[in-house]
């Protein structure tokens, strides 16, 4: 086992085969790796990078990388973990989409290096004869080994035929493309090994498959996914990010050393033994906010964070709002966002994590803001900062 085939699947959960990946790299000639992705959303979060670091390192061992996106594919619907019919993407969500991903995937890839490629360039010149020998390819019984098919199909539920089309089209582009190597998280397992199956029909050596697992969201608990909450984007300001990632567990903080840098695994057991938890987790947090934003933001980003919660300091940059009224504590917190009712607002009070320019309030406290001026008991300023623990700052500055 070589040192590139280390590197090269560190992380990895399925490759089919290894020693047909061996045997590849063993040539010395630059593999053609293929990674497809549909532009279903205009955001990419850590969970994405994923797939697209393991690029990054096939593309540090001089290996050709093609980012291909589905524009065509994408019309379809991926039919992968769903229920039901995926229902298609209009032409215009497909290029807006599309064209956000590729300003966003250069914050990990070399662009010099990566050579970006649309699947509707092959796929939507196949015609209908090319998608008759296409499907000529593969039969029913092997589409029904997709277990999100099979249940369905068991269940009594629509499967449409044009969802069949979707990982045949998808195999496709590993032949328009002669693919060495097609990489995909674990959920797209059925799918590349189609593209694997269909090859020697068009007299081409079978592809490598290469699965990551999906990325564990800040929870820890379910896959990191925006509709959850649990996500960390690629684009988030420098500081939400570097907080966001101080926030996983120590068990959670390896597997994220393990899939979002590219530490060996050697130097990631050396990090482990060498540091306490904290100070690998404020390391990675670098790294990644590095990769996302450059090295200065990362170190920036680290100091606002300490100023916030070791020096409790307010965060340099917060929402400002201006207020006049009469409140009592609970009624402002509802009144600025930062709790949904006044019962809410009442408990948070009452815990003792609600502060005014650092000061605790009392819950029966009145807070009178007029005439350009925010006014507590003696207390006076043309503005005040409002805290809800060590994550929520408003800036008030007081209307007239």
């Amino acid at each position: 086992m070589t040192d590139a085939f280390r590197y090269l699947t560190k992380g990895c959960v399925d490759v089919v085969t290894a020693s047909g990946l061996n045997t590849k790299l063993s040539r010395g000639a630059p593999l053609i790796v293929k990674v497809g992705f549909d532009p279903t959303a205009p955001d990419i979060h850590l969970g994405h990078t994923v797939l697209i670091r393991k690029m990054k390192h096939f593309q540090d061992l001089g290996h050709r990388v093609v980012f291909l996106i589905g524009d065509f594919t994408g019309m379809i619907g991926d039919p992968s973990g769903r229920s039901k019919t995926r229902p298609p993407l209009s032409r215009e969500e497909v290029e807006s989409n599309a064209e956000t991903y590729k300003r966003q995937v250069f914050k990990i890839l070399d662009p010099a290096r990566t050579e970006v490629r649309f699947n509707s360039e092959w796929l939507g010149a196949l015609g209908s004869e090319g998608f008759i020998r296409l499907a000529a390819t593969y039969n029913v019984a092997r589409m029904l080994e997709r277990r999100d098919f099979r249940q369905r199909y068991d269940a009594g539920q629509a499967v449409s035929i044009h969802e069949f089309l979707y990982p045949l089209a998808q195999a496709y582009d590993s032949v328009a493309l002669k693919a060495d190597v097609e990489l995909g998280g674990t959920d797209q397992l059925f799918n590349l090994n189609v593209g694997r199956d269909i090859m020697p029909a068009y007299d081409l050596e079978p592809q490598v498959v290469m699965t990551t697992p999906l990325l564990e969201g800040l929870d820890g608990v379910d896959k990191m996914s925006k509709s959850l909450g649990n996500y960390v984007g690629v684009t988030e300001a420098p500081a939400v990010m570097y907080s966001k990632l101080l926030s996983i567990s120590d068990d959670l903080m390896w597997s994220y050393y393990t899939l979002l840098t590219d530490l060996s695994p050697a130097e990631i057991e050396t990090e482990r033994a060498r540091r306490r938890p904290m100070e690998s987790k404020m390391a990675l947090a670098r790294r990644i906010v590095g990769d996302c934003h450059g090295a200065g933001s990362a170190g920036t980003a680290e100091e606002e964070w300490c100023r916030i919660h070791r020096q409790g300091a307010p965060p340099s940059e917060m929402e400002i709002v201006e207020l006049t009224g009469v409140f009592k504590p609970h009624q402002l917190l509802v009144r600025l966002g930062l709790a949904p009712s006044s019962t809410e607002g009442a408990r948070l009070v009452r815990q003792g994590g609600v502060r005014m320019d650092g000061v605790v309030l009392g819950p029966k406290e009145e807070i009178q803001i007029a005439d350009g001026l925010v006014r507590r008991g003696s207390f006076q300023r043309s503005e005040t900062i409002l805290s809800v623990g060590t994550k929520r700052y408003v800036r008030i500055q007081a209307g007239r």
